[in-house]
């Protein structure tokens, strides 16, 4: 069975690194895949480029969008169109697969006619979930607005909204190519695929929860640094990115440094990834150290040196930095809103707080600071729950299911 995975990239961002490591997992379990991006980052000879029309789809659908915000970016980035797409329906890797998995595509790396053809060309096709998109007419993440349980329109991040606006045009093209098409859905938690029970696109389509692979054995659980403080870990590619709701961190740290203050005299915040600005740092009123962004080699180390890992994101699918954080030996803190809910079981192994309330995120660090768990137990859990072969195994038997579907069986009644 040969496998191609499509995807924008292979490094740059969380689901282009979770369908890297698919594709190695799912190698190492003696299937014959490999991966066809836009932007490779990597070294990795199993990773191809589409042909160089890439960028020029790129900037042709982020000028629809800029056209229709009235040339404003605020919201750039938070819808895609998948108006434009590059062709990757030659390249030799698509052409000889007997499945397609899509996973990220957007930005310009394949249109919704080029998926469309893909699904007509006779592939499976098995689409990975990293965000609502699938879910919504162009939106990553719907947040508070509910248009995707009906037929989108009157976008909140267009600016000339309308009940047929750009949302509603794309949400249409997404309805014709589900009906017309059989692909088979994956969502990364069970927050996705429940949101895709709620779709007007997607109540009706085949969805299996599959959660992203992790190389469990990767993550060492055992306490870095002679430190006596506890060490709260926080993590981004961007910090200060709007869905990952930094300043209800800030918040709760704050609320901390306020309200308990014996426990605040021996805390100390670890935060890595970049920030756009910088002052947000000077509000945090608990010890910090700001460590900028990391390789990804780095991240065991910092997350082993903690006892906490905590994300305060207003929306996710299923945080890799809260797996990463357990399989390190951390106690998890997080807002129940979302996939946090599949990693985290509250007051076991982490803190489930209410959102958006950053007072209960801070009584949630709070909580964990005077638990006793085992750090391998942590580890262990997560291995169990989202280590690379067990995932790989889970997709397998999707391919083959798909593949080769059992033949019905017919029930004799003897007289």
């Amino acid at each position: 069975m040969k496998v191609v995975i499509l995807c924008t990239s292979d490094s740059n961002g969380g689901a282009a690194i979770v369908s890297h490591r698919l594709m190695t997992c799912l190698n190492a379990e003696g299937i014959d895949a490999k991966m066809v991006v836009a932007n490779k980052g990597t070294n990795d000879d199993l990773v191809s480029t589409a042909d160089k029309g890439y960028k020029k789809a790129f900037y042709a659908e982020r000028i629809k969008i800029f056209l229709s915000n009235g040339l404003n970016k605020k919201d750039l980035f938070k819808v895609s169109t998948a108006s434009n797409g590059a062709d990757v329906l030659t390249h030799p890797w698509v052409m000889e697969a007997d499945i397609v998995c899509l996973n990220w595509t957007n930005q310009g790396f394949l249109s919704l006619n080029d998926i469309d053809k893909l699904c007509k060309s006779g592939k499976k096709i098995v689409w990975t979930m990293h965000d609502m998109w699938c879910c919504t007419g162009i939106c990553h993440h719907a947040y508070n607005c509910k248009n995707y349980k009906s037929t989108c329109g009157n976008c909140q991040f267009i600016r000339f909204k309308s009940e047929s606006d750009i949302s509603h045009k794309v949400w249409n093209k997404k309805r014709r190519l589900y009906k017309s098409s059989d692909i088979n859905f994956v969502a990364v938690s069970s927050w996705l695929e429940r949101r895709c029970g709620e779709s007007s696109l997607l109540a009706d389509q085949k969805v299996t929860v599959i959660p992203n692979a992790l190389q469990v054995s990767n993550f060492h659980y055992e306490k870095d640094g002679n430190t006596k403080k506890t060490r709260i870990i926080m993590g981004a590619a961007r910090l200060d990115e709007a869905v990952k709701g930094f300043e209800l961190m800030i918040e709760a740290a704050n609320y901390i440094a306020d309200n308990h203050h014996d426990e605040a005299k021996n805390l100390e915040l670890k935060l890595f990834g970049n920030i756009r600005n910088a002052e947000l740092l000077k509000k945090i009123r608990l010890p910090y150290k700001y460590l900028g962004p990391v390789a990804p080699t780095e991240i065991n180390k910092i997350y082993s040196s903690g006892d906490i890992v905590v994300s305060s994101s207003h929306f996710e699918t299923l945080p890799t930095t809260l797996i990463e954080g357990l399989a390190s030996g951390c106690l998890a803190v997080a807002f129940s809103h979302g996939g946090q809910a599949d990693i985290i079981t509250h007051k076991k192994n982490g803190y489930l707080a209410k959102y958006p309330d950053a007072t209960d995120l801070a009584e949630g660090i709070i909580w964990a600071t005077k638990q006793k768990v085992s750090r391998e137990s942590l580890h262990s859990e997560m291995a169990e729950k989202f280590d690379g072969p067990q995932i790989a195994k889970k997709y397998i038997e999707l391919f083959y299911i798909w593949t080769y579907p059992q033949p019905k069986i017919r029930h004799f009644v003897r007289n």
